[in-house]
């Protein structure tokens, strides 16, 4: 058992950089499933969603991390605290940037010197870009951070993947697996349920709307012949409530269409989809709303 538990490899792998780099779209790569929402708008991750990867001699534990920004409110306060708990968590960080990168914030890099610990530079979406403009991007960065190594990749179409999986492989502590081989996540499949809501909120919503929506399940029941989940959207003024419902209810009808069928890819049964829209005034200003409703 000991020599076996040597031989194996084991350890946290935290996701990090701007919104919209491609960190969900790079997790839901490595793992083969789609387990973190992802949208072509920024800030969809609010999060530290744990996707667990696992082949015979290693445990690779995922945290998909929200985008760094300057926090602005109380619920990007608790993002970045995700950001935060994820790096400190980490045996190893992955700072992942576009390609096309042309404004890298310092502050972006803030944590990361502090921090004793390797950090690979992932440069995505290079089915985007050209190689001159990718190789003067890891120069410029790699004379302002002391990167480990860096690794070019498109999380999109899995080019680089495996290169970036043997890098991280290298790098990870010896020790026994965290979890069972077949586990993907140790979040509840009523996480996920609200998650996927949350999902159709951003690509169906325009302007404020998606970033002014959290969803609560309040019943999450697997029934004999399907799963009955009663949610609520929650708005943060009264007149966005009437634009997630829609004239004659007819956008929260499209809503309700769209995620349940999202949901029932996901856990493969079928799902009844009970969508309720509630104001909570200001909830996102308000820590305490913020903390009970899951961004904690």
């Amino acid at each position: 058992m000991a020599d076996q538990t040597q031989s194996h490899k084991s350890g946290y792998v935290a996701i990090v950089g701007k919104p919209n780099a491609g960190k969900s779209t790079l997790m839901n790569q490595i793992l083969g499933t789609k387990l973190s929402i992802a949208t072509h708008k920024p800030q969809t991750t609010r999060h530290q969603i744990i996707g667990i990867h696992s082949e015979e001699n290693a445990q690779f534990i995922f945290l998909d991390t929200p985008g760094i920004i300057h926090p602005k409110y109380e619920l990007q306060k608790a993002m970045m605290r995700f950001v935060e708990k994820a790096e400190k968590e980490a045996d190893i960080i992955l700072f992942i940037v576009e390609a096309n990168e042309n404004n890298m914030p310092e502050y972006a890099f803030d944590s990361l010197k502090q921090m004793n610990k390797p950090v690979v530079l992932v440069i995505n979406k290079i089915d985007e870009s050209n190689k001159k403009q990718i190789d003067k991007l890891s120069e410029n960065l790699n004379e302002y951070f002391n990167f480990n190594s860096t690794i070019s990749i498109s999380a999109l179409t899995g080019d680089g993947i495996s290169g970036l999986i043997s890098e991280i492989l290298e790098l990870l502590p010896s020790g026994p697996p965290f979890y069972p081989k077949d586990e993907l996540s140790e979040h509840p499949v009523r996480f996920f349920a609200a998650e996927l809501i949350r999902e159709q909120v951003f690509l169906q919503y325009h302007e404020e709307i998606p970033y002014s929506v959290t969803v609560d399940v309040i019943i999450y029941e697997e029934r004999e012949e399907l799963d009955y989940i009663n949610a609520e959207v929650i708005v943060n003024r009264n007149s966005q409530k009437g634009m997630i419902i829609g004239k004659g209810g007819k956008a929260i009808k499209k809503l309700g269409i769209e995620a349940r069928k999202s949901i029932e890819e996901f856990t493969g049964r079928k799902v009844y989809l009970d969508l309720h829209v509630k104001v909570r005034d200001k909830w996102r200003e308000n820590e305490g709303m913020v903390r009970n409703f899951g961004y904690n």
